[in-house]
């Protein structure tokens, strides 16, 4: 008769695959997140670029706020700073 998996170990398989999972997501935020600052501080960037790259980095750390992988405040501070970058570097242009 075949052994049944204890109901630890299937909690320890399903955090493992929680925790790659999060992993995944926050990587993605900190990547686009480079990617945004990177863009808004060259001097010789499109603005519909940069834009752009805003919009994808304000997706991606709203949908891991709302997955609950960062906290709302969080995803709000990123939120208000990098706008706050993105303000200055249009009114320089």
């Amino acid at each position: 008769m075949a052994k049944k998996k204890s109901s630890a170990e299937k909690r320890y398989q399903r955090s493992e695959e929680l925790r790659l999972r999060n992993k995944s997501v926050k990587s993605s935020v900190r990547t686009s997140t480079k990617k945004f600052i990177a863009m808004a501080q060259k001097p010789e960037a499109d603005p519909a670029e940069t834009e752009a790259a805003l919009l994808n980095m304000i997706k991606k750390v709203d949908t891991a706020a709302q997955k609950g992988i960062i906290k709302k405040n969080t995803a709000a501070r990123k939120k208000s700073r990098m706008q706050k970058l993105f303000n200055s570097t249009k009114a320089a242009q």
